[in-house]
């Protein structure tokens, strides 16, 4: 299996303004190295988290999932981020993952954020989907997600782990910065997965400040790939699929993992 190299976008949005935040990140990703083969942007790349979706969302085939299909032919790479979707009178939280042939998976966002009444408007995600890229297995979240282990738990059976590398898109705010930064490498580590995860950087419309600190993490919990706090950047690194096995085998803690039923789902 190929290493594999992913970037994370991490950037301020424009506040309910697809056309100027598409314009923002055609110009960040003029400069990207081309030999990448996964792009992440943040959560609600196109707008920003807004509760409005009467103005923002889009349905399927939308402008922004046009754009998706775009860059992902352009850069020759797998490109993701998530963006308000109607369908059928209902919104969701859609993580696209875009091919550069045009094809296309998807994850609407599960946990939906009680506190902003998130819950309220959107309607949750029922599937757990896996994605692929090169070969890797590859598990996705959004935002609120993380704070669920038990959603995010990888599997081991049959000698072969379910999934060996965690994406995520966030706008997490900075109040919580500290628990993002902690149950990032949690995850990382109690699932022996690599973890990817971008989180926008600037002040939403509702006057919430992020922080960012996207960063990506090795099996081990290192930060092997972290933005500056609070700037506009863009990260890259190369993940070794030698390095994931070799440490799988080394120290096999799946062999233990407790089995369990996650009612209404499967894998």
């Amino acid at each position: 299996m190929q290493d594999l190299t992913v970037a994370l976008v991490q950037s301020s949005l424009i506040w309910e303004n697809t056309e100027a935040n598409l314009a923002l990140f055609d110009e960040k990703l003029s400069g990207l190295k081309t030999d990448t083969h996964l792009i992440l942007l943040p959560e609600m790349f196109n707008t920003g988290f807004s509760m409005n979706p009467v103005k923002i969302a889009e349905t399927p085939n939308g402008r922004s999932f046009t754009w998706l299909k775009q860059k992902s032919r352009e850069f020759d790479c797998v490109i993701s981020g998530s963006i308000l979707t109607e369908v059928d009178g209902k919104y969701y939280n859609r993580l696209y993952w875009m091919h550069p042939d045009g094809k296309f998976d998807y994850y609407d966002k599960h946990h939906l954020f009680r506190m902003g009444e998130e819950h309220q408007v959107f309607t949750a995600g029922m599937q757990r989907p896996l994605f692929l890229v090169k070969g890797w297995k590859i598990f996705p979240f959004i935002c609120y997600d993380l704070r669920f282990p038990v959603w995010m738990k990888n599997r081991f059976q049959n000698e072969t782990y379910n999934y060996d590398l965690i994406v995520g898109v966030a706008n997490w705010p900075a109040v919580r910065q500290n628990a993002w930064k902690q149950l990032l490498v949690a995850r990382s580590v109690e699932n022996q997965a690599y973890l990817a995860a971008v989180n926008r950087v600037g002040e939403d419309g509702n006057g919430h400040f992020h922080a960012g600190d996207s960063c990506i993490i090795d099996p081990l919990g290192q930060i092997i790939g972290q933005t500056d706090s609070g700037k506009e950047n863009i990260i890259t690194a190369t993940l070794s699929y030698k390095m994931l096995q070799d440490y799988r085998r080394q120290f096999p803690v799946g062999c233990d993992w407790d089995e369990f039923i996650l009612k209404g789902f499967s894998d």
